[in-house]
């Protein structure tokens, strides 16, 4: 057995995607990064900087008209293996959102999506048990 390969693992970088959203979700996501009671740093991840960096993509919003090409083009700015998490209801259905004519989602007819994190927005609590669910994917398909 490899010494190496059992020691050392790679943690997973976060990177946020804003795709249109009221920042409702957002603000939980800095709750998460920022305040030490929900620190997502303790599964062993952080977030990151660039797309290009990334493992886990977290999406916020129903996707609007105006950022869709551009989320599309980030999207695959990351590599591959990536793991998707939709965090709140607007990725998910639209939500308040979803009978607009600028209104392009539900996220998941254009990107394929591991992990929904619903709610409005979801408590840092549930934001956390998401990211743990997509740690886990990702070190399988690792």
């Amino acid at each position: 057995m490899n010494f190496f390969s059992t020691a050392a693992k790679k943690s997973p970088w976060l990177y946020r995607i804003n795709a249109g959203s009221c920042n409702g979700c957002d603000v939980e996501l800095a709750t998460t990064a920022c305040i030490p009671r929900y620190d997502v740093e303790r599964l062993g991840c952080q977030y990151c900087g660039s797309p290009k960096h990334a493992d886990i993509v977290l999406i916020t919003g129903p996707l609007t008209a105006r950022v869709k090409d551009r989320v599309l083009r980030v999207f695959d700015e990351i590599p591959d293996p990536k793991v998707t998490v939709a965090i709140g209801i607007c990725p998910i259905s639209g939500g308040v959102f979803r009978e607009s004519y600028a209104i392009e989602g539900p996220i998941d007819r254009y990107l394929p999506v591991d992990v929904n994190v619903p709610g409005c927005p979801p408590r840092p609590q549930a934001i956390i048990e998401g990211i743990a669910m997509a740690i886990e994917i990702w070190a399988k398909r690792t």
